[in-house]
C-alpha cells in the first residue's frame, strides 16, 4: 500500500498540472461568456413570489426593498410583527403587488412548514426562499458560563435555515426557483469570540454546497458570505457569555476594531441580483474576496495577525489593539456608517 500511496504522490501532481493547463482555458472562456450573458437571462421576478426569513431588519429587510423593485410578491418573516409591518408597507411603495406577513420563529419545525404551506395557500407558488435569520454571539469560549445558553445561535442559523429548505423544496422544483442562503464570511475566515457563530455559518455554506449537488441544476442556490455589514449585529446586538441578549458598543468596537463595515443597501442589492443572475457565490464587500485568497494562500499569516489584532492585551491594558487603534485614529468616523451608532437597536 505504500508504494502505491508514493507512486500516486508522484504521478497525480503533474497530470493535475496538466489537465488544468489544458482545460482551464476553456472553462474560464465559458465562465466569461456566461457572466456577459447573465444579465440577459436573469430571472424577471415581477409577478413572482419570494419570502424572506429574518426579514424585519438588516441584510433581510434591504432584500425585501430590492426584490419589491423588482415587482416580486413577498412573504416575508421573523418574530417582530409590527417591524415586519413597517418593512412591508415600505416594500408595497417601492413596487411589490403584494405582501403578507407571517409572524413565525425559524427554531421551531413545525413553524417553518406552517409559513412554507401559508405562502403555498396564499400565492399558489414559491420562486425564491432566501434564508436569512441569524444571531451572533461574543465571547471567548473559555468565558462562557453555560455552554448550553449558546444552542440559539446554531439554532438559528443552521436550523432556522434547513427546515424551511425542506418544506420549500418541493415547491422550488416545480417552478425551477432559488434558494439564497445568507451565510458569513465568517464561515470561511473565522475570527476570535465568534466561535459558535464561525461554525454555524460553516456547517450553512457545507449544507448548501452539498444541496446544490442534489437539486441542481433544477433549483439554483446562491450562497452570501458578507463581512462587516451595517446591522443590528455591528450595532452591538449580540448574545453574550451568559447566553443573554445585549446591545454593547463597546465590544462590537473591539469585535470590529478598524475593519470598514459596508453599507446594508449595497451588500442586499448585490445578493438579489446574484441570484437573479443565477450566482453561485456572493460575497461583500468587495475586500473580504481579497482577504478569502490570504486565508487561502497565507493562513498561518492570517491567524498571527487576527490573534494580534483581536486577542492580545498589551501590558495593563483592559483592551485587545483593535479597539486601541480604532479610538487613537479616529477611523470609526470614516469606516463606520452613521446608522450603527443609532440607538434605535431592539435589545428584544
Amino acid at each position: 500500500m505504500g508504494v502505491i500511496n508514493n507512486l500516486l504522490s508522484l504521478v497525480l501532481p503533474p497530470t493535475a498540472i496538466v489537465f488544468l493547463s489544458l482545460c482551464y482555458p476553456t472553462y474560464a472562456t465559458l465562465k466569461l461568456f456566461l457572466y456577459l450573458i447573465s444579465p440577459i437571462l436573469a430571472d424577471d421576478m415581477r409577478g413572482k413570489v419570494v419570502l424572506i426569513t429574518g426579514a424585519s431588519s438588516g441584510i433581510g429587510e434591504h432584500m425585501a426593498y430590492q426584490y419589491a423593485k423588482r415587482g416580486a410578491r413577498l412573504v416575508l418573516i421573523a418574530r417582530r410583527e409590527q417591524s415586519l409591518q413597517e418593512v412591508a408597507e415600505k416594500a408595497r411603495s417601492l413596487g411589490s403587488p403584494d405582501v403578507i406577513v407571517v409572524h413565525a420563529d425559524v427554531t421551531r419545525v413545525d413553524e417553518c412548514k406552517r409559513f412554507i404551506d401559508e405562502t403555498i395557500n396564499h400565492f399558489g407558488r414559491l420562486d425564491h426562499l432566501v434564508n436569512n435569520a441569524g444571531i451572533v454571539s461574543l465571547c471567548m469560549f473559555e468565558e462562557v458560563t453555560d455552554i448550553t445558553k449558546l444552542e440559539p445561535v446554531m439554532d438559528v442559523n443552521f436550523w432556522g435555515s434547513v427546515y424551511p429548505t425542506y418544506y420549500a423544496i418541493p415547491h422550488l422544483r416545480k417552478v425551477r426557483g432559488k434558494i439564497v442562503a445568507n451565510a458569513s464570511a465568517a464561515g470561511w475566515l473565522p475570527t476570535a469570540r465568534m466561535s459558535i457563530y464561525n461554525a454555524s455559518k460553516a456547517a450553512m455554506i457545507n449544507f448548501f454546497d452539498t444541496l446544490r449537488m442534489e437539486v441542481g441544476p433544477e433549483i439554483g442556490i446562491t450562497i452570501a458570505t458578507p463581512g462587516w455589514i451595517e446591522s443590528e449585529m455591528t450595532r452591538g446586538k449580540f448574545l453574550n457569555k451568559e447566553g443573554e441578549m445585549v446591545v454593547n458598543e463597546e465590544t462590537r468596537e473591539v469585535q470590529v476594531g478598524p475593519m470598514p463595515i459596508g453599507y446594508t443597501q449595497g451588500c442586499a442589492e448585490a445578493i438579489v441580483k446574484g441570484a437573479c443572475i443565477g450566482d453561485r457565490n456572493v460575497t461583500e464587500p468587495f475586500w473580504f474576496r481579497v482577504m478569502f485568497w490570504y486565508r487561502l494562500l497565507v493562513p498561518e499569516v492570517m491567524e498571527w495577525c487576527y490573534r494580534l489584532l483581536y486577542v492580545t492585551k498589551p501590558w495593563g491594558s483592559r483592551y485587545p489593539p483593535s479597539k486601541k487603534i480604532l479610538y487613537a485614529t479616529g477611523a470609526e468616523k470614516v469606516l463606520y456608517p452613521t446608522s450603527i451608532q443609532s440607538e434605535e437597536t431592539k435589545s428584544d
